[in-house]
Order: structure tokens, then sequence, then C-alpha cells
């Protein structure tokens, strides 16, 4: 199964979720790792920027990778995958939790 068809069974399945679990608008929670070596985590941040954004920097033990957790609220969960996508498209090395 090519890695786009995988990625868009996975967005399907969490906007599900979202919907059965959540009134939107809603308050959601993102997490991701990225290296710290570079400009990742600004990148993250600016995507996230004037949202209202509560943002959390957490390097690794050894420094070499950052957790970065965003909690936000969006409006519905079409708005949660669009920042997924996103991040994805605009920081390379990024993990999505």
């Amino acid at each position: 199964m090519s890695e786009s068809r995988n990625t868009e069974e996975f967005y399907k399945k969490l906007k599900k979720q979202l919907q059965d679990t959540a009134m939107w608008p809603s308050e959601y929670l993102y997490k991701f790792i990225v290296p710290t070596k570079g400009d990742q985590v600004g990148q993250v941040q600016d995507i996230f920027d004037n949202m209202g954004a509560v943002i959390e920097n957490k390097q690794s033990k050894k420094g070499k990778y950052t957790s970065v957790s965003i909690n936000v609220r969006m409006k519905n969960p079409d708005a949660v995958i669009e920042k997924y996508k996103e991040v994805a498209e605009k920081v390379e090395g990024v993990i999505s939790l």
C-alpha cells in the first residue's frame, strides 16, 4: 500500500475519532517531535502563531530532539487535520504523535 494511501486512511480514521469523542469547537493537544538542530521548532510554532495556542517545548535528554506540545482551540476535526497536514508539508523531519 502506498504511503499516501496510508496517510489518507490515517486522517479518515482520526476525523471519525475526533467527531465521536468531542463537542466542537474544542481544545486539542498536538504533539510533535522535531530535530533540535535547525529551525524546525520555530517553524512549528509559526504555524500555530496568532491562534491563542499554548506551546510547550521540551528537549530530549541528549538534546538531539525537541518535543513540541501545542494546546489550541480548534473549530472542527477538519481544522485539526489541516494543521497536521500543514506541519507535515512545511517542517522537515517532523514526527506527529
